[in-house]
């Protein structure tokens, strides 16, 4: 990918690198904790998200391990990055599926199939990750342990990696467009019958599927310069930009922190940390305390959390 920038510009690469996966990794690691920590948090919707923040994590980590000895450690780099970061994308078509399973179809199985859900995630991303060592030239450059050295295993890439990731993309776009009308759909048969409140929680809650629908916008803002810089450098092979380039680490290493922000930075996690704040901190330290963490009413309960799934259970 790098092969021809100049020494600097790869020192300016891997410093990008280095600091937007420590974001990530920080970002994915603090959701973690919470579900580590938090018996509350403990459910089924939110235990999805700790898988994907669990791959996230771990692809940010290898992401940072960076320059490794030729050999053992530097195939173990290249395979875990990649295997982590396809599982990253494929936890998101979980959730996805989950989501339209629960409010589209009325289906309340979703927990019995914990153990489909492991072998899709794990199991494909087992097999990209094969797929993705034909054809590859393995060696450090910079922060980067695999390299594709001719138009094969460039090919081979972009099938192992690009393309199961646009198809991820796809899919979570077109399952939310489905769960966002249906409720929306729902939401007007409803306004005539529904006395205020209703209607004010109503709004509360559509508000949050809106965001939802933002959710696809990460797996693109993340990839899209990625993408382009492989098929430039597809088309016109020893000519990189580093600008796209820099655009490329940066946005792609960032894709842990934006998960953790958009899937588990929700007010179930805030209220819980809230609460310990209530229960630990001294009266004067947390009158100081910036109150951003204070849940602000049931009427925002906007995270995945609260999708309905044990009331429809019950």
């Amino acid at each position: 990918m790098i092969g021809d920038l100049t020494a600097s510009e790869r020192r300016v690469l891997a410093a990008v690198n280095g600091g937007a996966s420590g974001l990530s990794f920080l970002g994915s690691s603090f959701i973690v904790a919470c579900y580590l920590l938090f018996k509350e948090l403990r459910k089924f919707s939110f235990k999805l998200v700790f898988f994907l923040a669990l791959s996230d994590m771990l692809c940010s980590f290898f992401s940072i391990v960076g320059d490794p000895s030729n050999g053992f450690f530097c195939y173990a780099q290249g395979y875990s990055t990649h295997f982590f970061c396809v599982a990253s994308f494929l936890w998101t078509t979980v959730i996805a599926f989950t989501l339209h399973r629960t409010v589209v179809r009325h289906k309340t199985d979703v927990e019995d199939l914990e153990p489909i859900f492991h072998l899709y995630v794990w199991g494909t991303s087992l097999v990209m990750t094969v797929m993705h060592s034909i054809g590859n030239n393995h060696g450090h450059l910079g922060v980067w342990c695999i390299t594709q050295t001719g138009r094969t295993g460039k090919v081979i890439h972009f099938i192992a990696f690009y393309t199961p990731l646009w198809g991820a993309i796809l899919f979570n776009g077109f399952t939310y467009f489905q769960v966002i009308r249906m409720l929306n759909n729902a939401r007007r048969m409803a306004a005539g019958m529904a006395d205020h409140p209703r209607q004010y929680d109503a709004r509360a809650d559509m508000k949050a599927l809106n965001r939802w629908g933002y959710y696809p916008l990460i797996l693109i803002g993340s990839w899209a310069f990625g993408t382009i810089n492989r098929i430039h450098d597809f088309i016109e092979p020893g000519q990189r930009i580093f600008w796209l380039s820099f655009l490329d680490v940066g946005m792609a290493a960032l894709m842990g922190l934006f998960n953790s922000i958009a899937y588990g930075l929700n007010s179930s996690v805030r209220r819980a940390i809230y609460e310990r704040l209530e229960l630990w901190c001294p009266d004067k330290l947390r009158r100081c305390f910036p109150f951003c963490l204070k849940p602000r009413g049931q009427e925002e309960e906007s995270e995945l959390v609260s999708l309905k799934i044990q009331d429809q259970q019950s």
